[in-house]
């Protein structure tokens, strides 16, 4: 009986050998050294490499999906911000009567589409325009760095890693782009054709894009995460407010100041554009039948200004006030 035991827990050692410790944190995990057909090899518990993320058993797996429609439309967003503000400051600093503001937006907007382009073509896969990617399932995935575990309260282990890949970087490789391209770019037409400019005020669009670049890399590495389930709402609210801002500013009292100058009505297709795109980010298509209807609320915030600025004109409430006294 006594060898029958010996014999018995001699064959059950192996198995305890093979059974390997808990993988702590919530995204550290193994990565899979070898397959032998069904059988699996893992190595020790760690950071998973880049392009790939945890499943549910601890096990890191390469990501193999493609972003969805949500996905694209906040790429989008991160796209657009640059071109916007490339935007706002040419026309802020190219003055009424300078004819070179529209060849400059027009360099700009070459700028960021290369820019875009480029990137795509340099992510995984190489060469094309599909991109691989793992599905952001939580808030937490964009900030793995704050998820290390520390197992006996001295020793950190280490498992920071791009879990939502390649949303996080691909936006610092596309501003990267950005910049290099306008460097090369810009000077070059300013110098040419800012006719109507000092030679102080030539390149101040350009110097605004030197500010504004690092504060979009800092603010997607600090808030990535946050602009991805908030962008849709940032996107009309802006809207709302810079039309009504530009709209009162320009002083836009009936819809004959719009066919006049086309210019504003310009702005305002511009505006009804990002406005589109913040209800399509929100409702994501997905029914189209009832998220379709939507986009016919994207004039309206425009129509009910123009149709109550007379009313609430501060010159005619002051010599109405007058009148009543």
């Amino acid at each position: 009986a006594f060898g029958a035991s010996s014999g018995n827990a001699a064959r059950a050692l192996p198995a305890a050998v093979d059974i390997q410790p808990a993988c702590l944190g919530l995204y550290c995990g193994r990565t899979v050294l070898s397959v032998n057909g069904s059988v699996e090899t893992y190595g020790d518990c760690g950071v998973c490499p880049r392009g790939q993320r945890t499943d549910d058993n601890k096990i890191c797996r390469e990501c193999v999906g493609s972003p969805d429609r949500y996905d694209w439309l906040y790429l989008g967003f991160m796209a657009m911000l640059p071109l916007v503000l490339h935007w706002f400051f040419i026309e802020w600093y190219s003055g009424k009567k300078s004819s070179s503001a529209v060849l400059q937006h027009l360099t700009a907007l070459l700028e960021c589409s290369v820019a875009a382009v480029v990137t795509l073509l340099l992510s995984d896969p190489v060469g094309s325009l599909h991109i691989r990617s793992c599905r952001v399932k939580k808030l937490s995935d964009w900030y793995t760095m704050l998820y290390n575990p520390s197992p006996d309260y001295i020793t950190t282990v280490h498992c920071t890693h791009e879990a939502v890949y390649p949303l996080y970087t691909i936006v610092f490789i596309y501003y990267a782009f950005c910049l290099v391209l306008m460097m090369l770019l810009r000077p070059l037409l300013v110098k040419k054709i800012a006719c109507g400019l000092g030679r102080s005020d030539r390149f101040k669009s350009i110097y605004a894009a030197l500010y504004f670049f690092p504060i979009l890399t800092v603010l997607q590495a600090v808030g990535g995460g946050l602009l991805y389930y908030a962008f849709p709402y940032i996107i009309l609210v802006l809207s709302l407010v810079t039309l009504a801002v530009y709209m009162s500013a320009s002083e836009v009292e009936f819809f004959k100041d719009l066919l006049v100058r086309k210019k504003r009505l310009v702005v305002l297709f511009s505006h009804w554009l990002l406005h589109a795109y913040g209800i399509i980010s929100i409702s994501k298509l997905d029914k189209l039948e009832q998220d379709l209807p939507l986009l016919a609320l994207v004039p309206a915030p425009a129509l009910f200004y123009l149709m109550t600025a007379k009313y609430t004109e501060p010159s005619r409430i002051l010599s109405e006030g007058g009148n009543g006294h």
